[in-house]
């Protein structure tokens, strides 16, 4: 997250191209390392014990993990209407810039390999796209409360919970089964919270009017619950465990 978010600032990218580039990622390396670890030992390594096998995958993945990624984001950039799109050269370039050796040719097969990965389908859902969509809809709905003023602050919310990620979303799942061990169960379960952008989009927010607007905090929480379907206690809870995790304090007594 941290090097598209990196890349999509040095190359001027609309910020959304820089999260549809995340979620295409996300579902490519899904696929790539299935079809990897299904696939018989690959060349080369057919006397080799599992475990060099596992090893041999992510060695060999480690070297092509930039390309990949940079491959993401370029096709993200042809998706966006914001942003200019990343051709062959600009790629070449930039990567030679950061150090990777690379010629075109490169760049084109690794854009081919994630496009054949994802089955062509470069449709994915965006928690950037959301976030803007709710503010919208909440400016609608109550003229009164500034979406102006949250909107620069969405954007920094947002990429600190992408960025902390593991840790945000371990928190909340300690939290919905009162921070004991949760189980196999519960973490399968839990799955689909990590996947829902809607509640992503409310989480951020909630947090941007808790820091910037607090005495609207209550009205905002009623009018996003309005909104989306999510109750106030869902979306109070998860803005809690973010903003915790903001300010680096286990404690809840700020927030009540």
């Amino acid at each position: 997250m941290e090097f598209i978010f990196l890349i999509t600032a040095e190359l001027r990218l609309d910020p959304l191209a820089g999260y549809h580039a995340a979620e295409l990622l996300q579902r490519f390396m899904v696929k790539h390392l299935t079809d990897l670890f299904i696939t018989p030992t690959p060349q080369g390594a057919a006397t080799d014990p599992p475990k060099s096998y596992e090893g041999a995958v992510f060695g060999m993945l480690k070297e092509k993990f930039p390309l990949i990624i940079f491959s993401c984001l370029q096709l993200a950039s042809k998706m966006s209407l914001h942003s200019h799109m990343i051709n062959n050269s600009i790629a070449v370039h930039f990567l030679h810039s950061a150090g990777f050796s690379v010629s075109k040719k490169d760049v084109l097969e690794s854009e081919l390999m994630v496009l054949k990965g994802l089955d062509f389908r470069l449709d994915a859902q965006n928690p950037l796209t959301y976030v803007e969509i709710l503010l919208e809809v909440l400016g609608h709905n109550e003229p009164s409360i500034p979406v102006d003023r949250l909107h620069p602050l969405c954007l920094h919310v947002l990429q600190f919970v992408s960025l902390q990620r593991t840790a945000i979303y371990g928190s909340l799942l300690a939290a919905t089964v009162q921070w004991g061990s949760p189980s196999t169960e519960q973490r399968e379960k839990f799955v689909t919270v990590t996947e829902d952008c809607m509640l992503l989009g409310v989480n951020v927010i909630a947090v941007a009017t808790f820091i910037v607007i607090f005495e609207e905090w209550e009205q905002v929480l009623k009018e996003l619950s309005h909104i989306t379907g999510i109750t106030q206690k869902s979306i109070r809870d998860f803005a809690c465990v973010t903003l915790k995790h903001i300010i680096g304090t286990k404690s809840s007594a700020v927030f009540t």
